[in-house]
């Protein structure tokens, strides 16, 4: 089966949707012998900072001298991004025979495309021999396909609201979907939160048995004007210097190395020295990632809700980016007001596009919202067009911001990838 072949086949399950349950996931992985159960597995779940704590994660572990698989969504450019093992995607002969393996043991199962693909990375992992898997949530936790898994440690960052239509109206139902990761005996690590939030997840800790470690009061980052120190209640880590930009990033170090520390007791060991390297090594393509060759430079952002838009907006001001032109699109399930709301202050005009994504949140509305908002807006075919009026319309002291989906920002990033 070819490339082509491969991702017809798999997109084409996205006809069953998003369908929140474990009864298919369980299926496939049964029909395989349950490779989840044959390496250890840090579970990563929440709505901001997971790809981050992903990241910081796989790059420790691997400088320590682990073989790592890695499991994240969306993937940036090819879908063999979303599947790796020490940072080596999936390659095409190796996905077309899992894909063949898993379809012609489970005929009728109307998996969706995630559901397919949890049980194809986690089948991968097995074969590959890996040491430690680093798992990321799809959607929500408690009925996302990844829940099969019973980790050694399980995480869960930031939470807001997003998804809403899926995972519920309030802020408390979100965090209690997100905390359905948690298992009975397992430690889990949590990021600062909001206090209706927190409240749920150690509630949720508590009636499990796992002992929960939390951000501020068990762990902690102090920002530095040049480096990071993490301290928890038996461990510190000094000299820390993300190659990741953003303050935030520290509260992401912190819940990756607090992770790590739970990760002692079964044995996986790093040392100061490994730890500060792949922290200034790590990178998360998409993320805060500047292209300052560029003219002007351009500034790209996978800032798809309003948590998002806040910690740019934040970044920005700190670095004095006041004067920005502001590349923006979205999915319709988004709250795109209040996206909108926490970089207008900052933002000259914006350029907006309907991002390749099958729901686009319409580009016309997205200028309406901008103008009622006294903001100036202009639609535009496609993120690439938008991008080069933006750059063409820049003048002195102004940067260029493309936000939003990932999608949007894949498309910008491949166009500055080949205009090098």
């Amino acid at each position: 089966m070819g490339k082509e072949a491969i991702l017809e086949f798999l997109y084409g399950l996205q006809m069953f949707g998003i369908k929140l349950g474990l009864e298919n996931i369980h299926t496939l992985l049964h029909s395989v012998d349950n490779p989840q159960n044959q390496y250890g597995i840090i579970h990563v779940a929440g709505t901001n900072g997971k790809g981050s704590v992903c990241t910081f994660l796989r790059a420790i572990l691997m400088a320590a001298g682990y073989r790592v698989g890695t499991y994240t969504s969306p993937h940036l450019h090819q879908f063999n991004e979303r599947i790796t093992v020490d940072n080596c995607p999936i390659d095409d002969d190796e996905l077309a025979s899992l894909v063949d393996e898993l379809r012609s043991g489970n005929p009728g199962v109307p998996a969706t495309f995630f559901e397919f693909t949890t049980a194809l990375a986690l089948l991968h992992f097995s074969r590959s021999e890996v040491d430690v898997v680093v798992l990321e949530v799809g959607m929500g936790g408690r009925l996302d396909a990844t829940n099969v898994v019973t980790p050694l440690v399980s995480v869960i960052t930031s939470v807001s609201i997003d998804h809403g239509g899926y995972l519920g109206d309030s802020i408390e139902q979100i965090a209690a979907e997100k905390g359905g990761i948690i298992k009975a005996g397992v430690p889990v690590v949590i990021s600062s939160q909001q206090e209706a939030v927190q409240s749920v997840l150690l509630r949720q800790a508590d009636d499990a048995g796992a002992l929960a470690f939390l951000y501020g009061r068990d762990f902690h980052c102090e920002n530095g004007s040049d480096e990071m120190k993490v301290v928890s209640t038996d461990q510190v880590w000094t000299e820390l210097r993300p190659q990741m930009l953003g303050r935030h990033q520290g509260e992401n170090l912190a819940t990756a190395l607090m992770t790590l520390q739970c990760l002692l007791l079964h044995g996986y060991e790093v040392t100061q020295a490994q730890i500060r390297t792949a922290v200034a090594q790590a990178t998360w393509p998409g993320r805060l990632e500047w292209w300052p060759d560029t003219h002007p430079p351009v500034l790209l952002d996978g800032a798809h809700n309003e948590a998002g838009a806040t910690s740019l907006a934040t970044y920005l001001q700190q670095h004095d980016y006041t004067k920005i032109r502001w590349v923006a699109g979205f999915k319709v399930d988004k709250d795109v007001a209040a996206i909108l709301r926490c970089m207008l202050s900052l933002t000259l005009r914006v350029y907006a596009v309907e991002p390749p994504v099958e729901q686009p949140f319409p580009c016309e509305q997205i200028v309406d919202i901008v103008v009622a908002s006294g903001g100036v807006g202009q639609s535009y075919a496609d993120g690439v067009s938008a991008l080069q009026q933006a750059q063409r319309d820049c003048r002195a002291g102004e940067i260029v911001v493309v936000a939003g989906s990932l999608f949007l920002v894949a498309a910008c990033r491949e166009y500055l990838i080949l205009s090098r």
